[in-house]
C-alpha cells in the first residue's frame, strides 16, 4: 500500500497540471485566430499528446518530455498552423519558474513545429491520434540521434 501513495500523488499532480492548463491553452488558441471548434481540438490534441507520449516513450522522464513536446507541437502545427501552435506553446510555458526545463521545452517545441510544417500532409491525412503516433516515432528517432534537447 505504501508504494501506491507516491504513484497516486504523481498522478494527481499530473492531472492537476493537465486540467489546469485547459483554459489557458484554449484561450491562447482562440486569441491566435482559432475558432472555438479548432481551439477545442487543440486542447484535445494537447491532452492526447500526454497519453501517447507516455505510451510510446515510457521510462526516462526527459525522453518522454522531449517526445511529448515535439509530437504535440508537430501535430498542432500541421493541423492548426504555426501561429496557433506557437501561441499554445508559449501559453504552456508562461509563468514557469523552472527556467532550464522551459528552455528545453522551447527547443523541442520549435523542432516539432518545423517537423510538423514539413510533414503537414502526412499529419493531416488521418486522425489526430495516428498523427501523434507518427510524430512520436519521429521524435524517438531524433532523441536517439541526440537531436532533441535533454
Amino acid at each position: 500500500m505504501v508504494a501506491i501513495l507516491p504513484l497516486l500523488r504523481r498522478l494527481t499532480q499530473t492531472g492537476r497540471q493537465a486540467t489546469g492548463g485547459v483554459p489557458r491553452l484554449y484561450r491562447a488558441a482562440r486569441q491566435s485566430g482559432a475558432s472555438s471548434r479548432e481551439a477545442a481540438a487543440v486542447v484535445a490534441t494537447s491532452a492526447a499528446a500526454l497519453v501517447v507520449a507516455a505510451r510510446r516513450a515510457p521510462g526516462r522522464p526527459a525522453r518522454q518530455n522531449a517526445v511529448r513536446h515535439f509530437a504535440w507541437q508537430a501535430v498542432l502545427t500541421a493541423r492548426h498552423g504555426r501561429t496557433v501552435a506557437a501561441a499554445v506553446a508559449d501559453a504552456q510555458e508562461r509563468g514557469s519558474v523552472r527556467l532550464r526545463d522551459t528552455a528545453v521545452d522551447q527547443r523541442n517545441n520549435a523542432a516539432g513545429q518545423s517537423w510538423g510544417h514539413a510533414h503537414q500532409a502526412e499529419l493531416t491525412s488521418g486522425t489526430a491520434g495516428s498523427a501523434l503516433d507518427r510524430a512520436c516515432a519521429a521524435a524517438l528517432e531524433l532523441w536517439e540521434a541526440g537531436e532533441l534537447a535533454r
